[in-house]
């Protein structure tokens, strides 16, 4: 079952939470290396990647009603609880969407994605950390990657290009064991899956981090009245 910020948040604090986010937040600065001057949201439990985008001219994190919030960040709070089919923002307003712990627990993918593409820019992007069904972190409780739905990639594709994003770039990260004695900065688990991955040899990381674009097409409906709900 999806869990709730508590969880989440003791989660990333233990040996196990730190490691992933490590590995994590290096592959998300990898996709988006300069972010001046750019609107960014962080929807879903962003929180622990958001504070590696500091060059940001505005970061907001969203968290979606079942999930609850915390206060973000600790000098001022830019957090707030949002439903998942009505964003409180106007259209196209963030130039970079960052998904994290988002999808997988979604009560509705469909009126989700919708309201993210509607408030991303036309050149905007996103970025979505999703779990692996194939992967050990899929399979295990002690960690948020074993809660919720899980994807495949080809399952995942047809779900995005469906709500008129283009998945551009793939990569697949958190190849280290989801043991909760794992402590440092995952880095040669990183290599060594990669190495291991690229040759073909079944190596299966946590996560699939999907860069996607705003498809250039008529405006996704949300409902049999053909309207995506505008809720700012």
């Amino acid at each position: 079952m999806p869990q709730d910020v508590r969880e989440l948040t003791d989660f990333y604090h233990t040996p196990l939470g730190q490691m992933a986010r490590r590995v994590i937040r290096r592959r998300i600065r990898n996709f988006w290396p300069n972010m001046r001057g750019r609107r960014l949201l962080g929807y879903g439990y962003a929180v622990p990647y958001l504070d590696a985008f500091g060059d940001a001219e505005r970061a907001i994190a969203a968290m979606p009603s079942h999930l609850g919030v915390i206060g973000w960040p600790d000098e001022k709070n830019a957090a707030l609880l949002c439903e998942e089919d009505c964003l409180p923002f106007p259209d196209v307003f963030f130039d970079r969407i960052l998904i994290v712990h988002g999808l997988e627990g979604a009560e509705s993918l469909r009126p989700l994605l919708r309201q993210l593409w509607r408030v991303l820019a036309p050149e905007g992007r996103i970025l979505l950390i999703a779990p692996n069904r194939t992967s050990l972190w899929a399979q295990v409780d002690r960690s948020p990657f074993g809660h919720g739905r899980p994807f495949s990639r080809n399952e995942l594709d047809g779900i995005l290009k469906g709500a008129l994003f283009h998945p551009s770039r793939w990569e697949r990260g958190l190849y280290a064991p989801p043991m909760s004695s794992l402590t440092g900065s995952g880095a040669s688990w990183e290599a060594f899956g990669a190495h291991v991955s690229r040759h073909g040899r079944g190596a299966c990381g946590g996560s699939d981090q999907v860069a996607l674009r705003r498809r250039r097409a008529a405006r996704p409906a949300a409902d049999g009245k053909g309207q995506t709900k505008n809720c700012h």
